[in-house]
């Protein structure tokens, strides 16, 4: 893929709004980039809940019961971008076509 993010904005109702060099403007809810990210744990969590009894209560962490937002956003060479989220997890890497493909077409 050719195309490279150019510009990048948060939105008031938690999504990142990024417009790319072919001028497509995706939008990013925050709930669904921390949902979908890539890193080895967060993998291996997903599989392990798949598998668990669906009548098991999870104890929530306190970071876990506000409002998800990103505190910070970071290139990785010319191929990903590193993700910080507010309950703390900052391990995945977002390849360019991983962030290319969660984005939704914005509303104009």
């Amino acid at each position: 893929m050719n195309a490279q993010p150019i510009s990048l904005k948060a939105t008031e109702d938690r999504a990142l709004e990024m417009e790319w060099s072919d001028g497509v403007r995706l939008r990013y809810p925050f709930v669904k980039l921390r949902d979908n990210c890539p890193c080895a744990t967060c993998r291996e969590k997903k599989r392990a809940k798949a598998e668990k009894p669906k009548n098991i209560l999870s104890i929530l962490r306190a970071e876990e019961t506000v409002p998800l937002t990103i505190t910070g956003m970071r290139p990785v060479g010319n191929y990903a971008y590193n993700i910080t989220f507010s309950d703390g997890h900052s391990s995945g890497l977002f390849t360019i076509e991983l962030l290319r493909s969660l984005g939704e077409p914005v509303a104009t």
